[in-house]
């Protein structure tokens, strides 16, 4: 039997899963343009394909404060309702078209609410979008509420509230992101604690910029239920000319209580995460059989898809259709959707879509 030749293509028709999207780091750069116009929001470029190029050449700079400064335009021009709703739609519009079945959004309500819009208002704008998007498109989806590291873990009890509250009505989990080094998860304790008595769903932003302490922190402090990022695990393990000499604790234990770990390569490179595509844990995590998955973080900060992530990681690291499958079935055990709903997406549209993909051989 031949193998399928994965090209861009066959990439694109796969169903896949998307975990780790942030809302503000993924819109189009026309879209960037036009509400930037309506807004009066000046821009550093005019046309799309030079703004798309400015985004990410000032994101893949290997600093992730550095990363993080294309936000303040993206921030600036979802300040309205219309604004939001449409780019929540757009970004589910662009998943569905490369093959996601099933995509959560993450976002900070209250960097929307410089204008006329409170809290309530940015959740029910965003909703809209992506029920809309469900309805027209076949696409499912959940929302994940994010407080910030570096502020007061009074807000952060905030938007725990206002997550626990939409429950049940688009939102799924509750995130906290951010520059890792200096802010630690356990100042926000308060409002993860809030989550788990309200039976909420947790994922942190945790070894990206900052060692395995932090991913223990997320784990062992605050109850995080998946790793964002997670890069830095690796550090937990000792290799030796290429043999894996020791497993240290943290990542036996990630490992063994089937932690999954929210993998965006790209992302990684840019932010510095690792010096190389080449030096990413991926491949190790893949083959030892942790609950890894593939995501693409900000689409527009790193200029990728899910399709190219895809890519990159057959390139790079040699993954075939059922490494692709085994991924995609991670994410969709791992996602923060009901159980039954996950079972049902993966008979009804990822498992069918890997057998018809296996049975053009």
């Amino acid at each position: 039997m031949t193998p399928i030749e994965l090209d861009e293509s066959t990439l694109r028709s796969l169903p896949k899963v998307l975990l780790h999207e942030h809302l503000d780091g993924g819109l189009r750069p026309a879209t960037v343009l036009e509400l930037a116009a309506a807004a009066g929001h000046p821009l550093p470029e005019r046309d799309p394909e030079a703004l798309a190029e400015w985004f990410h050449r000032g994101a893949a700079r290997g600093s992730l404060p550095e990363y993080l400064e294309g936000f303040s335009h993206t921030i600036a021009v979802l300040q309205s309702a219309d604004a939001l709703e449409r780019v929540a739609f757009e970004a589910l519009e662009d998943l569905a078209a490369e093959g996601v079945v099933y995509a959560e959004l993450r976002f900070a309500p209250h960097f929307h609410t410089q204008g006329e819009l409170g809290l309530d208002a940015v959740m029910a704008a965003v909703r809209r979008g992506c029920e809309r998007a469900r309805e027209e498109l076949g696409i499912e989806y959940g929302l994940i509420v994010c407080a910030m590291r570096n502020q007061s873990k009074k807000l952060s009890l905030k938007l725990a509230e206002l997550a626990s509250t939409w429950f049940g009505r688009g939102v799924v989990g509750f995130d906290l992101a951010g520059e890792e080094e200096g802010h630690p998860a356990k100042h926000h304790l308060e409002a993860f604690q809030l989550i788990k008595r309200r039976n909420g769903s947790i994922t942190i932003h945790a070894g990206e910029s900052f060692g395995p302490e932090s991913i223990w922190q997320a784990l062992q402090y605050c109850g995080a239920h998946r790793i964002g990022h997670g890069t830095r695990l690796f550090e937990d393990i000792v290799v030796y000319d290429g043999k894996v000499i020791q497993v240290g604790g943290l990542a036996r234990y990630v490992l063994d209580h089937r932690i999954p770990i929210e993998a965006c390569l790209s992302s990684n490179v840019h932010t510095g995460a690792v010096p190389t595509l080449e030096e990413h844990p991926f491949p190790y995590f893949l083959r030892e059989g942790y609950r890894v998955t593939l995501n693409t973080d900000n689409r527009l900060m790193s200029r990728t898809t899910m399709t190219h992530e895809f890519a990159v990681a057959v390139e790079t690291f040699g993954l075939d259709l059922a490494d692709l499958e085994r991924v995609t079935v991670n994410a969709m055990k791992s996602a923060f959707y009901p159980y039954r709903e996950r079972v049902r997406i993966l008979e009804e549209r990822i498992v069918p879509g890997y057998r018809a993909a296996a049975a053009q051989c």
